[in-house]
């Protein structure tokens, strides 16, 4: 095997899970963090992600000594680079950490060495890493103009990974490996394949760079037509849920389901990547980012707008958090948005229903919100807002929802198994569609 050490910098969602993979599939994995206690964490045997069977298998990693973290660089056969690439305040990209993180690994590199950039980013950054690496180890060649036979190896691979479901998408789901020349592109196949059985497919870093985007942008402007229609249906009287039933029956029509807003750590932030670069050019795919962007908005003024005739101060349920059904990531959440702007306004006492939690985020600290269990919301709120679409949520009975004033952004309440309950109850549960 060539690659029989592997260092992963960043022990995040994807990070973590990596070097779990590797290191259960038998190469000695260092992962590389600079926060101590997820360092910690991880040399106990414990992951801090909650993601499903990840626990069993980083146990069982380091307890065989495959695995350990460090919050020092060590030497390695390839390094993986898995670190955050978020967005600025105006929303231009922010590769501080992927720079970070090159010049940190540089002074352990050595010839024969291979470098992958895992992290979502700008198109062009796989070739700035290597300028980086390159500033710090002049004493080395590697990737550039003019230069097809260097001593260091780099390419660029983006996850393609779903929440609550990570590590067996890891390890059946396709791959674009995007190299700065062809053999770096084989030898970091030659890595993946020690765990990877999708099919990996290789061609340029730039290449790499840009389907990642584009493939979260496509995502983003599918999703963001379904969050317009559904403002359009509420202003026009029309039920959204019933709507695209009828719709997709078309055998070339599949609208998304509308939500809340769009979260994650991809869809909600790489489509800026690409309208910076080009902001003249991508209209379709900024406006699709600001439409979803605006959502949380829209929820937030349907609350206000149905509490509007209390003569108490009304007590409204948030049900979820995290940005997707049944998994506990908060990244980018618009339901965090929601109950903060609702909390910040006064609008109500909140409260908000989150098990995969055990503390409000500290955006959430406000004096009229707080964290319960679903039979103490169910039982004290006048009003119920669904805003993710967990499992013991879709369970509910209908006669749980009875008396109650509904804002559901996620469908469920009024469609499925509740199909034309607002007619079968009519009196007791009241409506109004998100």
């Amino acid at each position: 095997m060539r690659y029989s050490r592997v260092l992963i910098v960043g022990l995040g969602y994807i990070g973590l899970p990596t070097a779990t993979m590797f290191a259960v599939s038998g190469v000695e994995v260092i992962g590389n963090d600079i926060l101590e206690s997820i360092v910690a964490t991880v040399n106990s045997g414990r992951s801090h992600l909650g993601e499903p069977t990840l626990d069993r298998l980083l146990a069982q990693a380091v307890n065989t000594h495959m695995l350990h973290a460090s919050t020092e660089p060590e030497p390695a056969d390839a390094f993986i680079i898995a670190v955050p690439t978020p967005f600025k305040a105006d929303h231009q990209p922010d590769i501080s950490y992927v720079e970070s993180a090159a010049r940190r690994i540089a002074p352990v590199l050595a010839k024969g060495n291979l470098v992958v950039l895992e992290s979502t980013s700008p198109i062009g950054t796989t070739e700035l890493m290597a300028k980086w690496l390159a500033e710090e180890r002049p004493d080395l060649k590697f990737p550039s103009p003019g230069v097809n036979d260097p001593d260091v190896y780099i390419a660029y691979c983006p996850e393609r990974v779903l929440p609550g479901r990570i590590i067996k998408e890891l390890v059946g789901n396709a791959r674009t490996i995007g190299g700065l020349t062809p053999e770096c592109g084989r030898r970091a196949i030659e890595l993946y394949k020690v765990f990877v059985r999708g099919d990996c497919t290789v061609t340029t870093a730039r290449m790499a760079e840009m389907a990642k985007l584009v493939e979260n942008s496509f995502r983003d402007v599918n999703i963001a037509f379904a969050n317009e229609l559904s403002v359009i249906c509420d202003k026009l009287g029309i039920d959204v849920w019933e709507l695209r039933e009828i719709a997709n029956q078309h055998p070339r029509v599949n609208i998304l389901e509308p939500g809340a807003g769009v979260g994650g750590h991809c869809i909600a932030v790489d489509p800026w990547f690409i309208v910076a670069a080009m902001p003249e050019e991508a209209r379709l795919i900024r406006t699709a980012r600001e439409v979803n962007d605006a959502k949380p908005y829209f929820i937030v003024d349907k609350v206000k707008r149905v509490v509007a005739g209390f003569d108490h101060k009304p007590v409204i349920a948030c049900f979820g958090l995290s940005y997707k059904p049944n998994v506990r990531d908060l990244r980018e959440s618009p339901a965090i948005k929601i109950v903060h702007m609702l909390g910040k306004e006064s609008v109500g006492t909140i409260l908000v229903v989150e098990d995969h939690v055990c503390k409000l985020p500290d955006s959430l600290n406000l004096p009229d919100v707080r964290l319960v269990s679903l039979p103490e919301a169910l039982a004290k709120a006048d009003v119920l807002v669904l805003l993710v679409d967990h499992a013991p949520f879709k369970a509910l009975e209908q006669s749980s929802l009875a008396g109650k004033i509904i804002v559901d952004a996620r469908g469920i309440w009024r469609s499925g198994r509740f199909r034309n309950y607002s007619r079968a109850a009519e009196g007791e549960i009241q409506t109004a569609a998100a």
